[in-house]
């Protein structure tokens, strides 16, 4: 995983939200995704693909491009292509999803990846709407983002969380993160202070948990998905 910076993800995202004041915006949709993710781990019955951090970090490179095949999503529809998606836009997306979201649950979901409160979504931001959407839609109907593939990789990020997830509630705390990052190799624990700083990437208000939005923001960090601006710099 990428080594902290003093210009990291937490850094960011964490003055954002102290700017904005939104961490209470966050509080229904993560109240909801905590709720989801507990079910997963219940239903999971412990089991899982990955074993260590280690098999997770291998999965990079897949995850790295299939998350990029997402870009035709958004670029379908980012309607005036401007880079983002804005809020008319996404009724259209999610219409054309056939979920039938109320108004709130839009607008928490609008505000929930909108992290530099520019009014738009962008690319890595529609990563984890995307999601977020597939992880709240309700499962006794057959709304579906429409891509195998896609759900596919969902079910993967899914289940990196639930690794981590020790205790089963839906949320990350440091003493999990450090559990997942050392059980595999106890002779080849990482270093307290690599620890501490993987969890910190994820705990940007630096409350102590970790909500399964934070978490996908930190992720795909991680992973490395290429922005808008590195795209532009490798066709110039």
């Amino acid at each position: 995983m990428k080594a902290l910076s003093d210009s990291s993800l937490s850094d960011k995202l964490g003055g954002m939200l102290c700017c904005r004041g939104s961490a209470n915006k966050y509080s229904r949709l993560d109240a909801k995704l905590e709720k989801r993710m507990a079910e997963f781990k219940r239903g999971s019955s412990g089991q899982s693909n990955f074993k260590s951090i280690d098999s997770i970090i291998m999965r990079f490179p897949q995850f790295r491009e299939e998350l990029k095949n997402i870009r035709n999503v958004f670029d379908l529809y980012d309607e005036d292509s401007n880079g983002a998606i804005d809020r008319e836009e996404l009724k259209k997306c999610l219409q054309k999803l056939q979920l039938h979201l109320t108004a709130e649950e839009i607008e928490d979901l609008f505000h929930s990846c909108d992290m530099d409160g520019s009014e738009g979504i962008q690319f890595n931001e529609f990563i984890v709407l995307l999601c977020l959407i597939y992880l709240l839609k309700d499962p006794q109907t057959t709304s579906k983002i429409d891509s195998p593939q896609l759900e596919a990789t969902f079910d993967t990020v899914i289940e990196v969380f639930l690794f981590l997830d020790k205790n089963g509630d839906g949320k990350l705390n440091k003493t999990e993160v450090v559990k997942a990052l050392n059980e595999a190799s106890p002779r080849e624990k990482s270093p307290a202070h690599v620890s501490r700083n993987r969890f910190k990437e994820m705990d940007w208000d630096k409350s102590g948990k970790v909500s399964f939005r934070q978490f996908l923001f930190a992720f795909i960090d991680w992973v490395g998905i290429e922005t808008d601006e590195e795209i532009s710099l490798e066709q110039s």
